[in-house]
């Protein structure tokens, strides 16, 4: 009976099945992108919209504002770019470097180092 229940189950593809990383849509309006989705992706990665904003205006090198749930920045962007910039961003400030789980959050340290704590095995990592 359990080769045959474990037959019916589905494989396993890929260790991150619960987390897909949040996809940017963005719409051009002159000489300005705006990211129509900024609050969804914020929820999704479970951090603080000035933080996204602000490492994707550096990364971007265009000044950016927030705009209700809507990120506006200041220059052409394409969506290939953004959401490449958004990988980044998960890689470096989301996901455990362990564990590889988003199960995390951003902790200020003393002297101004932000520390990545995991809640699933509880790492912590100096983030960049």
């Amino acid at each position: 009976m359990l080769k045959k229940a474990r037959a019916v189950l589905p494989e396993k593809t890929l260790a991150f099945e619960r987390f897909e990383p949040p996809v940017a849509e963005t719409q051009l309006q002159g000489s300005k992108t705006i990211l129509r989705n900024f609050e969804v992706i914020c929820q999704k990665l479970r951090r603080d919209p000035a933080t996204l904003s602000k490492y994707l205006s550096k990364e971007l090198a265009v000044p950016a504002t927030i705009d209700g749930s809507k990120l506006i920045l200041h220059g052409k962007v394409f969506e290939r770019v953004l959401n490449e910039k958004l990988s980044n961003f998960i890689s470096a400030y989301v996901v455990c470097k362990e564990c590889k789980r988003p199960d995390t959050k951003l902790v200020d340290g003393p002297h101004g180092i932000r520390t990545l704590v995991c809640e699933a095995c509880g790492a912590r990592a100096p983030a960049r």
